[in-house]
């Protein structure tokens, strides 16, 4: 993960990596974001995606955004179809964050595209893509690094800490959160059991 850091130049730890205009759009997209979303219904969505897109956020298809979801930056937001984003889960986006197709974020999961570089002493910013693959569950309150590419079709346990990739179709579970055993889908022509 580390060589896939970015890390801002800066001469001290109180000094901001952004521009002033980038600072002011972010307090209008949380003034925006609380004013006209975090109290919409759930069948509001599509409002509330049309805000996000309206802040440049890139969505691709059908997605859904919980009322009670964040995102910190929403042009550094990515959602392909069918993706989700759950209730109080918090998409820290200083770097992008890609939702692959049908990627669910439960309940209050962290996807966290920051840290600092603790060895200097000015504690710059430091920031990777996260990129989460089609048809995965993040558990709820799954915390995920920067930098980490969750594969295809993987589950995480609730609670787990992804700090490095995960394999693809896999279960996974702890911290750190590791592979426990394959992941095993049914198939969609499978007769459903109508006897109930």
């Amino acid at each position: 993960m580390v060589d896939k850091l970015y890390t801002y130049a800066q001469t001290s730890r109180t000094q901001s990596p952004r521009p002033i205009s980038e600072r002011l759009t972010l307090l209008l997209w949380d003034a925006v974001w609380d004013l006209l979303c975090s109290w919409t219904p759930k069948p509001l969505n599509s409002w509330r995606v049309f805000v996000l897109k309206s802040f440049g956020a890139k969505i691709h298809g059908k997605v859904f955004v919980h009322q009670r979801a964040r995102s910190t930056i929403p042009w550094n937001l990515e959602m392909h179809d069918g993706s989700c984003i759950g209730d109080r889960a918090n998409v820290y986006n200083l770097a992008m964050i890609e939702l692959g197709r049908m990627a669910l974020v439960a309940q209050e999961c962290y996807l966290c595209a920051g840290t600092h570089d603790f060895e200097d002493p000015t504690f710059p910013l430091q920031v990777a893509k996260i990129t989460i693959g089609e048809e995965c569950f993040l558990g709820a309150r799954t915390f995920v690094l920067p930098g980490v590419i969750v594969g295809a079709g993987v589950v995480t346990g609730a609670c787990s800490v992804v700090s490095k990739d995960l394999p693809p179709w896999m279960i996974c579970v702890g911290n750190p959160c590791q592979p426990v055993r394959e992941r095993k889908m049914l198939s969609a022509k499978r007769p459903i059991d109508q006897s109930n």
